[in-house]
């Protein structure tokens, strides 16, 4: 049984490590932009959107779709900067088990 408390030791830790790594991944602000910098979004790790940033220019008459456009994109740059930060996260965290997790698990 000795075999067994040891496994169950190093899950406990590794679950206490990962609650951690999600706490320290929520508090993460990452900045997302498009149209070089014209449009700048601001995304926790947790994915709510904090802040977007417009550049005066893109206020002029005609340029509703293409100002709808930017923000969406800033908005998925910011979230594949969240998922790669949460990706390397996990790395540090897991170890040499982070490669051993099914494709597309998030904790």
């Amino acid at each position: 049984m000795k075999d067994l408390n040891a496994i169950m030791k190093q899950a406990q830790a590794m679950q206490a490590k990962l609650q951690e790594a999600q706490a320290r991944l929520a508090q993460t602000v990452v900045e997302g932009s498009a149209g070089s910098g014209l449009v700048t979004v601001a995304l926790t790790g947790g994915g709510e959107l904090r802040a977007v940033n417009i550049d005066a220019s893109l206020m002029e008459p005609g340029e509703q779709e293409m100002l709808g456009d930017l923000v969406v994109a800033a908005h998925a740059d910011a979230k594949r900067r969240i998922d790669e930060q949460q990706q390397a996260l996990m790395r540090d965290t897991m170890g040499p088990l982070a490669g051993a997790l099914p494709p597309g698990l998030k904790f």
